[in-house]
């Protein structure tokens, strides 16, 4: 089809949108709630542009160019003096709810809104009600809608009504849901997001000044492209706990605990059948009943921060001389790893050890029963044992019977988000435990911090082979898994290009 923009006749395929016309003949039009790989939204106006129908009598219309389908005839001013005030206004606005953001400063220098005085019409106060110094989020929705569409989770949404607007998870609670990925620290326009509260978008920055603080291990202390900052690789054994793969995580935690490295540890302790849930253990008892490895995402920061919580509250209530449970030690895959990391800075005064475990991916529940019965004629819920190795899901019936099939193809039952994180070896863990790399019975141990070191010092094990660690194989599926999450961030790189 053919329309006008700007005096410039552009053919265009049809379902595309006027911003698309426009873009393709290099008419740039602002946008700050736009990305190709999303729904187009409308949420921010101001892509606004002016349009006529040909043969209309002079009948105009001022409508938003990335949702409005090009026509065949149409007429667009992408600058005439209407369209330049609708977006001088909505700069306004958007100063006066973020006056400190430099992306709408540029936009309002632009188009003149803070000439004279330099001072916007408007102003509203949101510091009071909020607790903050200024607002930073212009309500764009992309965070969220990214988070949604793409990624899956829909760990955020926005909140409230009219000025009380706000982005947020349900309640205002820390997300269970949130994998850390940073795909809503990429698309927003504003620092917003990353200042944001309850939810863990983990950048590059970020992992690097966290593994940064890992170096000050000494010369042992080295920097690896595929395992993170690390000082030790050892393949080990308790010689003193029994559990899966040489129940090392068990060890650590006894060890931890026995030494008062720390008063209590979140595990996650499998419930009523197959389904597991996140629990607070202050003992070796309470270790060890949640031995064994779960392959299911447990919501877990909450219980995490309502720890930390109730350690601050008992602190605080006992002037400042209890730590309680600030002093606490959490078990977690990658993506709770990063939610620790980040609670880690609204909890200054609490002392976290993290153990991270190797995750190439976690199932859901209803989907990894159903397709364990389709498959092998199993009750999940009934199952004594579940294991994956070497590639191989291995389930052991209640009756002793062994079932196994290849990982991959689990991929239909694979969580929400899981693809969009590239961490294999939580690598912003103080100490990593894995299967991987290590000879049948034995774990492979990743130390990276001093904490970490101190933790694997203090604890009784048997270091397995004469060869030690295999890192090849660790390296091989932390490439794996690196690359996949790579594809899945190409679409919405590229679309920041754009």
């Amino acid at each position: 089809m053919k329309l006008e923009i700007d005096g410039e006749v552009v053919e265009i395929e049809e379902g595309a949108t006027l911003l698309d016309a426009a873009r393709s003949v290099g008419i740039e039009i602002p946008t700050l709630c736009y990305h190709p790989a999303l729904e187009p939204f409308g949420a921010c106006r101001l892509c606004s542009v002016e349009i006529e129908w040909r043969g209309g009598r002079g009948r105009k219309k001022i409508v938003t160019a990335c949702n409005y389908p090009a026509e065949e005839g149409l007429v667009v001013k992408t600058k005439s003096p209407e369209v330049v005030e609708v977006r001088k206004m909505l700069l306004e606005l958007l100063l006066a709810r973020c006056p400190g953001e430099g992306r709408i400063q540029s936009l309002a220098r632009e188009y003149g809104v803070r000439e004279g005085e330099g001072k916007p019409r408007f102003r509203l106060e949101l510091a009071a009600k909020k607790d903050e110094a200024e607002e930073h989020c212009i309500l764009c929705g992309l965070c969220t809608r990214v988070c949604e569409e793409l990624v899956g989770v829909s760990a955020i949404n926005v909140l409230g009504r009219g000025v009380e607007r706000e982005v947020g998870t349900p309640y205002k609670e820390p997300s269970d849901d949130c994998v850390g990925c940073g795909s809503c620290a990429l698309v927003c326009p504003t620092e917003a997001i990353k200042l944001a509260k309850n939810i863990f978008p983990t950048t590059a920055e970020d992992e690097r000044e966290i593994e940064n603080r890992f170096l000050d291990l000494g010369a042992g202390s080295k920097r690896d492209e595929a395992l993170g900052v690390y000082s030790d690789l050892v393949a080990a054994k308790s010689s003193v706990v029994q559990g899966q793969d040489g129940g090392m995580v068990s060890a650590l935690l006894v060890a931890g605990l026995e030494n008062g490295f720390f008063d209590s540890a979140v595990v996650v302790q499998r419930g009523e059948g197959y389904k597991a849930e996140a629990v607070v253990v202050e003992d070796a008892a309470g270790v060890r009943s949640a031995s064994g490895t779960k392959y299911l995402r447990v919501p877990m920061v909450s219980k995490i921060a309502a720890a930390l919580k109730e350690g601050a509250l008992e602190e605080e209530e006992k002037g400042g001389k209890s730590k309680s449970k600030r002093r606490l030690a959490v078990v977690g895959t990658p993506c709770e790893v990063r939610a620790v990391r980040k609670l880690e800075r609204e909890f200054p005064g609490a002392e976290i050890t993290v153990l991270g475990l190797f995750c190439l991916e976690s199932f859901d529940y209803e989907g990894l029963k159903e397709e364990t019965r389709r498959r092998f004629g199993v009750d999940l819920d009934r199952a004594e044992k579940t294991q994956i190795t070497k590639g191989k899901f291995i389930v052991t019936a209640a009756d002793g019977e062994v079932f196994s099939c290849d990982v991959r193809e689990l991929e239909g039952v694979v969580r929400e988000g899981c693809p969009y994180c590239d961490d294999f070896v939580s690598r912003l863990a103080d100490i990593s435990v894995g299967s991987v790399g290590s000879p049948d019975g034995f774990s492979t141990v990743v130390v990276r911090s001093r904490v970490g070191k101190r933790l694997l010092d203090a604890t009784e094990f048997v270091r397995g082979g004469e060869f030690g660690v295999d890192k090849s194989e660790i390296v091989k599926l932390a490439k794996l898994k690196k690359r996949n999450a790579d594809r899945k961030f190409a679409e919405i790189l590229e679309g920041l290009e754009v």
